[in-house]
């Protein structure tokens, strides 16, 4: 059985380089320092969640059947892989991005009934 790649020390909780492969088939081993990829740092739970978004071709209507869960919770959870892997949501086609202390105010401002829920969605960007 081949375990998963162990991405943090156990020590002091650094990201980890991977020193060696070998081939399953023929023993050949490569050994060097490789980076794991930014994959690495997402948690199991995310790259089972990536591989849903892949499987589904990206259509979020169709992982929200397939997960059970709502639209905006499949919205908040790729917006969380996103920023795992070191982006901001619509950072790179020029969509708004909301900064960590301003969803803080939004999620400050629903919790105390300042605003509701369709105020919330639109200020974190999560709908039209």
């Amino acid at each position: 059985m081949v375990a998963p790649v162990v991405t943090r020390c156990p020590a002091c909780a650094g990201g980890l380089d991977v020193a060696r492969l070998i081939c399953p088939r023929c023993d050949t081993a490569v050994e060097g320092r490789f980076s794991a990829g930014p994959f690495a740092a997402l948690t199991p739970e995310q790259l089972a969640f990536v591989e849903t978004f892949v499987v589904c071709e990206g259509k979020l209507k169709s992982m929200e059947a397939e997960l059970g869960i709502s639209y905006p919770t499949v919205r908040a959870r790729l917006h969380e892989i996103i920023r795992a892997l070191g982006h901001e949501p619509g950072g790179r086609d020029g969509a708004a991005v909301i900064t960590p202390d301003e969803r803080r105010q939004v999620l400050e401002d629903l919790e105390a009934g300042l605003i509701d829920m369709n105020e919330a969605m639109r200020a974190l960007h999560l709908t039209e």
